[in-house]
């Protein structure tokens, strides 16, 4: 009997679970060419949110999650707070950006995740590609975990994030293209 009952439990389809962004183990970070010859490196130390995952039905698959930019870390602390002003970011007027989803699939054997961007009071479409996720792990808490990474890339531009300079030489201090990387460790209740 109980070889049947698991029998009809893997026949069975996945349920969606619900996952919560666990804070101090997930992080985003940004890459930006400075003065046309190098990336300048950052990142937001700060992500909470949820995520619904469905392993079998992709179109299941919600992200929910908002990044706090006053935890923005360039490792230079005057270029931060440059970053934080009203030339960039205005955090005092626009503290989080958010990503909401709106669609999800699998191609070429990755995931997808199409979404709405908030950032400094535009939205915008934009969309996720995703490593992974991982297989769940329990934890020592008795927490279950799952892990994964996405990309994108947006111009700042569209965001309102326009500031730059003119170089002497030809060019722009800042580019405008943002490489974005997400690194997503994520729990659930068993």
């Amino acid at each position: 009997m109980r070889f049947l009952l698991l029998a009809i439990a893997a026949l069975l389809p996945a349920m969606a679970q619900t996952y919560t962004i666990d804070t101090a183990h997930s992080s985003a970070q940004f890459s930006v060419k400075h003065l046309m010859v190098s990336n300048v490196r950052g990142e937001f130390n700060k992500m909470t949110g949820s995520i619904t995952w469905d392993d079998k039905n992709p179109a299941a698959i919600a992200i929910d999650a908002a990044i706090d930019v006053n935890t923005i870390s360039t490792r230079e602390p005057k270029r931060d707070e440059h970053l934080k002003s009203p030339d960039f970011f205005d955090a005092a007027k626009y503290p989080a950006m958010t990503f909401k989803s709106t669609k999800a699939w699998k191609s070429g054997g990755k995931y997808q995740v199409a979404g709405n961007l908030t950032l400094h009071g535009v939205t915008r479409p934009v969309t996720l590609t995703l490593e992974g996720p991982t297989a769940e792990v329990k934890d020592p808490w008795g927490m279950l975990r799952r892990g994964a990474s996405a990309t994108t890339i947006i111009n700042r531009k569209d965001f309102g994030l326009g500031w730059n300079k003119a170089l002497e030489a030809g060019g722009v201090m800042v580019g405008e293209d943002v490489q974005i990387t997400l690194d997503i460790e994520a729990t659930r209740k068993p």
